[in-house]
């Protein structure tokens, strides 16, 4: 009888962590590290910073900002995958994320399969930009000048794998032109040596372009989103010229696998309502982007499908690491 109760009891302590985080009525009861795969100051870090202080103040918890910008997420993406499911170590990631799944055989971890969605948080464009000195001033004007340009023609981005590198292939798949990539680390690098003339044009995103735009070092010849944005009215979208032509980055909170439902939840909650308070609605407006508030299933299958949107372009135009 004692031993059989010794043996009751044993099974019982091995069972508590997963009693504990299978009841997540009191969470959170302590501080939540929120990673982030971007510098301080960038777009994902200034997301990471709105969202979390938000949820720090209906938490009444921390919510502590932790920038890991090395390896295009990855690093951040595997502490996350580490982390024990108990809701307080989460990842505001973005579009890098499912891609570097298409890019990089070595990843050590599936994008979608090896984390818990939360929900995605907001859309975002890209512009076309360009030097201000290049002779084109409208989108039909830089197709056509692509089209027939004599002698080698470029485009920069964040890095390989990034947004502006997939956006540059889709435009070369849609058009028919040869523009070479050219791999910088990180949006910044990119777009200044676009204002230097050395290379020829960029998808870049609005929060990265915009003080170069205004200054009149670059110029923006049109919208990646689907239909003109309220914030460039003036500038045409790609896919009014070149049909179906679409690039939409999506910005989201996942966790480590095997989040508790009711923390899942718990999470989605508070992101809907954030995500309509007005100061948090017109700063993302004022940048070209939507704010999205999915469930975690929802996001889940969204981002299952931005990998199969970009497997076969990558396919196609031989896109990888460089």
């Amino acid at each position: 009888m004692i031993v059989r109760m010794w043996v009751q009891a044993q099974a019982l302590m091995l069972m508590l962590p997963c009693f504990a985080l299978a009841q997540p009525g009191d969470y959170p009861s302590k501080s939540i590290r929120m990673l982030t795969p971007a510098q301080p100051g960038g777009g994902t870090d200034i997301l990471a910073r709105n969202f979390g202080g938000k949820l720090a103040e209906i938490f009444k918890q921390p919510v502590v900002v932790d920038n890991r910008p090395s390896a295009s997420g990855v690093l951040a993406g595997e502490l996350t995958m580490k982390a024990a499911p108990d809701g307080y170590t989460l990842f505001m990631t973005y579009t890098q994320h499912t891609i570097n799944g298409l890019m990089n055989p070595h990843l050590p971890y599936h994008p979608v399969n090896d984390f818990s969605p939360v929900s995605q948080v907001m859309a975002a464009g890209t512009l076309l930009v360009v030097n201000a000195a290049t002779p084109v001033k409208t989108l039909k004007e830089f197709i056509e000048w692509t089209k027939n340009f004599k002698g080698p023609l470029n485009y920069g981005s964040a890095g390989s794998g990034s947004g502006g590198h997939l956006a540059g292939e889709l435009y070369n798949s849609a058009v028919g032109v040869r523009a070479q990539h050219i791999a910088y680390k990180g949006a910044g690098p990119s777009l200044i040596d676009l204002a230097g003339g050395q290379h020829h044009f960029a998808f870049a995103g609005m929060q990265s372009s915009q003080a170069l735009i205004r200054s009149g070092k670059l110029r923006a010849l049109a919208v990646t989103a689907p239909k003109r944005l309220t914030v460039y009215s003036d500038l045409p979208a790609m896919a009014e010229l070149i049909p179906g032509f679409e690039f939409v980055g999506w910005y989201g909170l996942i966790g480590p696998p095997k989040m508790p439902k009711a923390i899942l939840v718990k999470l989605h909650t508070e992101i809907v309502k954030i995500s309509q308070m007005p100061e948090i609605r017109d700063r993302m407006h004022a940048e070209g982007a939507e704010p999205v508030a999915s469930d975690a299933e929802t996001f889940r299958r969204y981002l299952l499908a931005d990998m199969a949107k970009w497997s076969k372009l990558m396919k196609d135009s031989g896109a990888k690491l460089q």
